[in-house]
């Protein structure tokens, strides 16, 4: 799912504009944040979407929603519309290190596709064109899907995957771990990733690898790195599993910044 947020004021239109393009390449929705207080007419959840072509739209306050229901961040609600969703359109939450347009004057943390004024003067081909070569946001629910959908998936009899975490600590006296921090070389990263592919879908009953390591800034309890193998059986889809994450993790150059109450390092270059 490719997500991107729509920053500065007066969105409304570009959201509309966006959603009605967006809708002809697949299944659309749109996170908006409400953070006044005196908003009596947010609620917990999903809500009416206010655009042909939406599927679904969420309100939520910054840190999470609000009145009844379940509290949920923003990323949870990126993670339960991932798996059956292609695009996500978010407004507000300028904290969130997610790919970006910007209106007017205003700022946040992602990476900046495109600028303009006023939403009207946005190239919106050429924004897709922007947002669609960025990382897409990938959970183990939408590797699973991608996995079912596979040309060869009548021949499969399993699915087996792996997820990966960050673990707070290793033992009850540990400094608890806040959040790990992961940087590729870029280029270099996606071709090994191809090659471990390649090579385990070579494999006698294999037909489908996927895997998928998050980079940036997780934080502890949050998911890292899926593996999802699609196979004719459960014995090769087990030991394709266990062989994708060890060779990942051996092969593939990601490096780990560790952030604990105490001290922050890099993994690789502590003794």
């Amino acid at each position: 799912m490719y997500v991107l947020r729509i920053a500065g004021s007066d969105t409304a239109d570009l959201v509309e504009t966006l959603s009605t393009h967006l809708a002809e390449r697949g299944r659309v929705a749109t996170i908006t944040a409400r953070n006044d207080p005196s908003d009596t007419e947010v609620t917990a959840g999903r809500s009416t979407p206010r655009t042909a072509g939406v599927a679904t739209s969420y309100e939520l306050r910054e840190e999470g929603w609000v009145g009844t229901g379940t509290n949920k961040t923003l990323a949870e609600t990126l993670d339960e519309l991932a798996p059956t969703h292609d695009y996500a359109l978010v407004e507000g939450f300028d904290s969130a290190g997610i790919p970006q347009v910007v209106l007017g004057d205003h700022d946040g943390n992602g990476e900046t596709l495109a600028t303009a004024k006023h939403g009207d003067e946005i190239a919106i081909e050429e924004l897709i064109a922007a947002l669609e070569s960025t990382e897409p946001y990938v959970t183990l629910g939408s590797l699973i899907r991608r996995a079912k959908s596979s040309p060869q998936a009548d021949r499969a009899g399993a699915i087996a995957t792996f997820t990966g975490r960050v673990r707070e600590k290793d033992s009850p006296e540990d400094d608890p771990t806040e959040l790990l921090e992961f940087e590729t070389y870029e280029g270099v990263a996606e071709q090994r990733f191809v090659t471990i592919r390649e090579e385990l879908e070579a494999r006698e009953g294999v037909y489908e690898v996927l895997m998928h390591h998050r980079t940036g800034v997780i934080e502890s309890g949050a998911d890292i790195v899926f593996v999802v193998v699609l196979a004719g059986h459960r014995e090769e889809a087990f030991r394709t599993v266990e062989d994708g994450i060890n060779r990942l993790k051996d092969e593939v150059p990601i490096f780990k910044k560790e952030v604990t109450g105490k001290e922050e390092f890099w993994v690789h270059t502590r003794v």
